[in-house]
């Protein structure tokens, strides 16, 4: 079942305001992939593992995020989890490279169209570390209290777990407070 308009908004507005938030305390800024090729990059990513946020309090498992690459080059993303109660919970938002001189900062939002074009409903994102072979995903906050283990397969064994747990760790995250993922 999709989340009511209501609840969307005000998902949307908690991942604004954890942007702005991030962009106010600034810690030192994660470093971001060199490159990206999108039309790789889009298709199913399943979450491993997440540092909690508000946004995602009620998400209990089969946490996956899709993106689709728009004609202009913008990217439509649609989250998927499934909540205690068994009920699921859809947000859709676009994101954007602000900047094509790094393409690993992503502005996301999930704020209804016609709200999209205001500058504070944008969150700033960093894909900051990416398999060659676009098998898993490292994405994260400038400020590295946002982090999201992804990779293509819903499950991962414990080899690659811990490969992308030393990753995280070498980028500067805290991983002690991951909340990890079933599917």
């Amino acid at each position: 079942m999709e989340a009511s308009l209501p609840s969307k908004i005000a998902a949307a507005i908690a991942l604004a305001m954890a942007g702005l938030t991030s962009a106010s305390s600034i810690v030192a800024d994660a470093p971001t992939v060199p490159s990206i090729e999108l039309d790789r990059y889009v298709g199913t990513w399943y979450e491993q593992a997440r540092l909690p946020n508000r946004f995602q309090r009620d998400c209990v498992r089969d946490v996956s995020a899709s993106y689709a690459l728009n004609d202009d080059g913008s990217i439509n993303v649609t989250n998927r989890c499934v909540r205690a109660d068994g009920s699921e919970e859809t947000a859709k938002g676009l994101a954007t490279v602000p900047d094509l001189s790094q393409p690993g900062q992503l502005a996301v939002t999930f704020m209804p169209k016609g709200l999209r074009w205001l500058p504070f409903t944008q969150a700033q994102y960093r894909v900051v570390a990416l398999d060659p072979d676009y098998r898993w995903s490292i994405v994260g906050g400038e400020d590295r209290k946002y982090l999201w283990l992804l990779t293509r397969e819903p499950a991962i064994d414990s080899v690659q777990r811990g490969l992308l747990l030393d990753k995280a760790r070498e980028l500067g995250y805290d991983t002690a407070q991951l909340q990890f993922s079933s599917h």
